[in-house]
């Protein structure tokens, strides 16, 4: 009797390996985002940005591990950041940009009584220059008013 597999294929099927690297914890199948490296010597373990390849010494690690990360009694933590990841909006940049849209939105009749005579906006003497809905204001220390 012939054999029907050929003798280069596997007699155990494959799962399909995805090209996304995996948190290295057991049982945790998420996408690793950061890459954890022990120095020894230091007694210091390294978190920061995934690396651009897997190293055997080294374990990647989802979002919800790395922020778990803690070290042996006696051990450092030193995280790293990744320069390139977009920074968090400050309390002041959300702050500017809600009242920059509640401004936008105020009704016409709203903005036509604050323009007063012909059309124009009296004038206010902190601001400096204005384009559509946003003004420079001068800073309140400033000395040239």
């Amino acid at each position: 009797m012939e054999s029907r597999r050929s003798p280069f294929k596997s007699a155990v099927p494959s799962n399909v390996v995805s090209p996304v690297r995996r948190c290295s914890r057991t049982a945790c199948g998420r996408p690793a985002v950061a890459t954890l490296t022990y120095v020894y010597a230091d007694s210091t373990a390294v978190l920061g940005p995934l690396a651009t390849y897997a190293e055997p010494h080294c374990y990647d690690l989802c979002a919800e591990h790395s922020e778990r990360l803690t070290a042996p009694r006696g051990w450092e933590v030193v995280r790293l950041t990744d320069g390139s990841a977009p920074a968090r909006p400050s309390g002041d940049d959300l702050e500017a940009l809600a009242n920059a849209v509640r401004e936008a939105a105020r009704p016409s009749q709203g903005r036509a009584v604050a323009e007063g005579q012909g059309g124009r906006r009296a004038a206010d003497p902190m601001e400096v220059a204005r384009r559509g809905h946003l003004r420079v204001l001068r800073s309140p220390d400033s000395q040239d008013r």
